[in-house]
């Protein structure tokens, strides 16, 4: 033994291994053994491919050192838990193993994969328990943005992100924050997230106290959060209220910006709440005096005033003759004419006018004006300016089936009747001797002032043409003509001079029997020539049987001559003649006989 061992043994330690300790253990085998089995118990069991929990040990910029468990820590790189800037050490965390040992000895694990693996049931999760969540938000995507939610792509619609209407959507990303989960779509794995839903049930909380403290006519101050074509949303501070268009202004607004911009700040009135709809009806124009109680006290009717026209309808103009005071010019005021047309005729918005005030009601807070009172009457010296008997050009307004009307100025009409427009022709309806628009001469043949009328005539700027066919056309007469029109009474048969005559049907035999047809030109015998209906009747037939007539007249004339003169020289003749023309004269007058048959 050596004087170490003796030295050793004398101190008491009777059992030490030597051999061991050369070897550099100073543990035996069997202690070696019985301490490696008590490590191995406070040892997790890890496998491979498993979801565990694990507690963040350490962070740094670039990885997070998790402990779980096993013998040595795992190592996540940061990103993994990019959605989640608040980590901090101690947290618990879910991992995936991927291995218990890669290459340098290192447990390997994978945060996002363990999310991956979990994040469905965990969504479905928060969907059933309403539960709040945090996500990551990643990108903007079309209507909204894309966030991460326990590694899911879900997709937050941009009303859903707050309770305002944002104006931005770039500043939220890459931001975390709290979601609640609003609707999944497990066929197509698609998850819809919403940040307002959160703040929603605050919100409506707070709504309730400030509707119940609210009351009619009160005065707060609001910030415009939203404009849109029909009114003003205001913020009043946890409740929106509603500044309908027509409660900004006292005068007229095409659109809302043109009286207030997002973000200002203003004071409105409360005009009308609904507790159980939660709705604030908010007016802007009551906090200013009503321009009529500040219109000149002294206007009354007749005055003439200025304004703007504003509003044009097909019934009349709206000028404003002060922000929020208007008159109407109704479209029968505007003109003396008494044709129907619309306001567009005389007057555009934007157009300044000169009206005269044709009533005023100050409780009702209504003016009718009117355009035509600035000008002059023209039926007020009607007699002097369109004296009877005097011409004018005027153009035609519309057709009836008994006449034309027409304008000879504005404001003065006039009624040229059907039987006026020609002295020679036959005319049925007006449209076949003019046209509406058309220009036309007239003469002035009556006036009435009382219902602002004239009686004009066309046919009286000539001479009558029948004091002149009298002569041309009489009785016996016998004219060409050709037939224009047959009817069942008769025909229409064109004369000379443009005149047109009238045959009946027995009129229209000819010689050979036959009826005479429509474009036939024949010779006509006027039988009849009425001055007063401008008529003038004719026949054909009459043209033949006449000289038929006439000339048996002569026939019978002759022979009657003949008896006569026989008759005479028998008076003179001997007696012995008498025997020899007693036969002459039996023939004679048995002749005559026959031809009076």
């Amino acid at each position: 033994m050596t004087n170490q061992s003796q030295s050793n043994a004398q101190a008491g330690i009777e059992n030490f291994d030597w051999e061991s300790y050369a070897e550099g253990s100073v543990y035996s085998a069997q202690e070696r053994q019985t301490l490696e089995s008590q490590y191995d118990e406070t040892l997790s069991a890890v496998g491979t491919n498993e979801v565990v929990e694990g507690t963040v040990s350490s962070i740094n910029k670039r990885e997070v050192l998790i402990n779980i468990g096993y013998k040595s820590e795992g190592v996540v790189s940061m990103n993994e838990f990019r959605y989640n800037p608040d980590l901090t050490v101690g947290d618990k965390v879910e991992v995936y193993v991927e291995s218990t040992e890669d290459k340098r000895g290192q447990l390997c694990l994978s945060h996002k994969k363990a999310r991956a693996l979990r994040s469905w049931d965990r969504i479905n999760t928060a969907l059933e328990s309403d539960e709040i969540i945090t996500g990551y938000i990643k990108c903007r995507t079309k209507g909204g943005m894309i966030v991460d939610v326990f590694g899911i792509e879900a997709f937050l619609p941009g009303s859903q992100i707050d309770v305002k209407p944002i104006r931005d959507y770039d500043i939220f990303v890459g931001k975390t924050m709290e979601f609640k989960v609003v609707k999944i779509n497990q066929e197509y794995k698609n998850v819809v997230v919403s940040h307002k839903a959160l703040i929603e049930a605050e919100l409506e909380q707070q709504k309730r106290e400030i509707i119940a403290k609210l009351e009619k006519g009160q005065v707060l101050e609001g910030t415009v959060k939203n404009i849109t074509s029909y009114g003003v949303f205001i913020d009043l501070g946890g409740v929106d209220g509603l500044i309908h268009i027509t409660d900004l202004s006292w005068g007229r607004v095409s659109h809302p910006e043109e009286v207030v911009q997002l973000d200002q700040k203003l004071n409105v009135v409360i005009l009308d709440f609904d507790d159980a709809k939660k709705r604030i009806a908010l007016g802007l124009k009551q906090l200013t005096p009503h321009p009529w109680d500040s219109l000149d006290p002294n206007l009354k009717v007749g005055e003439v005033i200025k304004g703007k026209v504003v509003v044009l309808a097909d019934y009349g103009a709206f000028v404003e003759i002060a922000p929020g005071a208007e008159g109407l010019i109704h479209v029968s005021e505007m003109s003396w004419s008494q044709h129907l047309r619309s306001a567009q005729e005389f007057l555009k918005v934007g157009d300044m006018v000169e009206a005269q005030i044709l009533s005023i009601d100050r409780e009702e807070r209504k003016m009718s004006l009117g355009l035509k009172q600035l000008k002059e009457d023209p039926w007020a010296k009607i007699e002097e300016r369109y004296p009877v008997g005097s011409r004018h050009n005027a153009k035609v307004r519309n057709f009836t089936t008994f006449g034309v009307f027409v304008e000879i100025e504005e404001g003065v009409d006039g009624l040229i009747h059907i039987s006026d427009l020609s002295w020679t022709k036959k005319i049925k309806h007006p449209a076949e001797f003019t046209s509406v628009g058309a220009d036309i001469e007239v003469v002035v043949l009556d006036i009435d002032k009382e219902n602002r009328r004239l009686s004009l005539g066309h046919k009286q700027l000539e001479e009558n043409p029948w004091d002149v066919f009298e002569t041309l056309f009489t009785v016996d007469s016998i004219h060409e003509g050709t037939i224009v029109e047959v009817f069942d009474k008769g025909a229409v048969i064109a004369l000379p001079y443009g005149v047109e005559g009238f045959a009946s049907p027995k009129q229209l035999v000819k010689a050979d029997g036959t009826q005479a047809k429509v474009d036939e030109k024949l010779p006509f015998k006027v039988i009849e020539f009425n001055k007063g209906s401008k008529r003038i009747y004719v026949s054909h037939t009459r043209t033949f049987e006449d000289d038929k007539r006439e000339a048996e007249l002569n026939e019978k004339k002759a022979t009657q001559k003949t008896v006569k003169k026989l008759k005479t020289t028998l008076e003179k003749t001997t007696l012995g003649d008498i025997s020899n023309l007693a036969a002459l004269k039996s023939e004679l007058e048995k002749e005559e006989a026959n031809n009076k048959d």
